[in-house]
């Protein structure tokens, strides 16, 4: 879509932005305002939801949806833009990004500064262009998703996150401290268009984002251009293993084939004798009924990003 056509859609069928109240003090307090005189300055129709906590995220982006908007943005991390992806994805409804997370995976990858005024830049002169995304039954997913260890390393960071507050060190920090009480090896059956492997594995990670690993240096990340996922399954080892797992990943010293197994493909199959499995998706974690079947969607979700000409973030 040209600049033009994008500014005419604003103008015309209007702007929905979605935004978490994340307390109403201090930075994140700014941080919306600043986003609520954006707002207020654009033409057309437009709104502001803030997300209380409790509130249901998901509803908030369909009534948007619903009542005919043809742009919802969406501010938050990359939890909080998966869970409004997989309301759009389909529905012909673009989609802009702030990010306001630690990571910010999604975002990085595509180009859109970490900044707020950066990324509000791009939603007014951005072009939409179809984003990969990823989906496990029911459920979409943008970055990664995963079963074994990471939800556990999840549950550590939510309270060193309590006490310490957010940051990548912290993050960091949980990876190891999980990791010492890791999860029992899982035995599973993986099937990847069409090639069946038995496995027993403390860690099954699915990646999507080739931004990811490209900056963690791990391979993968072409297949992931190309259309597929890549699938890291962790040898069946210890928790000293697991730790020394973290520590090279860190180091950038994973190297597939020694430390683990890589296989990429456009669907993947996991079974198991377990009827419910716990899973993490873009850093939110939940319990979900197996099997789990992934699929790669490229061409059911548009999202705002910078034009031609311009500079990557």
């Amino acid at each position: 879509m040209k600049d033009t056509e994008l500014q005419d859609s604003l103008m015309h069928k209007g702007a929905c932005l979605i935004a978490n109240d994340a307390s109403g003090k201090g930075e994140a307090a700014e941080r919306l305002e600043l986003l609520r005189g954006w707002l207020e300055r654009q033409p057309g129709r437009t709104a502001l939801e803030i997300v209380h906590r409790g509130e249901n995220l998901s509803e908030v982006a369909r009534r948007a949806v619903d009542d005919g908007y043809g742009t919802v943005i969406v501010a938050g991390g990359d939890g909080t833009i998966s869970t409004v992806a997989g309301v759009l994805a389909g529905t012909g409804v673009r989609m802009g990004v702030i990010p306001a997370g630690t990571f910010n995976y999604f975002a990085r990858g595509l180009g859109i500064p970490e900044d707020i005024e950066g990324a509000l830049d791009v939603i007014e002169t951005g072009v939409a262009r179809p984003a990969q995304i990823g989906r496990i039954n029911d459920k979409v997913f943008l970055n990664n998703a995963s079963l074994g260890a990471y939800p556990a390393i999840l549950d550590q960071r939510e309270g060193i996150y309590r006490r310490w507050g957010r940051s990548r060190i912290a993050a960091h920090w949980s990876t190891v401290k999980a990791l010492l009480t890791a999860t029992r090896p899982q035995r599973m059956k993986v099937t990847v268009d069409g090639e069946v492997r038995r496995i027993k594995t403390p860690l099954v990670f699915i990646a999507n984002s080739a931004y990811q690993l490209d900056e963690f240096e791990l391979e993968g990340a072409d297949s992931i251009r190309n259309g597929e996922f890549a699938l890291f399954m962790a040898e069946d080892c210890g928790r000293w293993k697991m730790l020394l797992f973290a520590v090279k990943l860190a180091w950038r010293r994973m190297v597939a084939g020694r430390d683990m197994t890589l296989i990429c493909g456009r669907e993947i199959r996991i079974e198991s004798a377990k009827s419910h499995l716990l899973i993490a998706r873009d850093g939110e974690k939940e319990r979900m009924k197996t099997p789990f079947v992934f699929k790669v969607e490229d061409d059911v979700l548009d999202v705002i990003v910078p034009g031609e000409g311009r500079p990557a973030a």
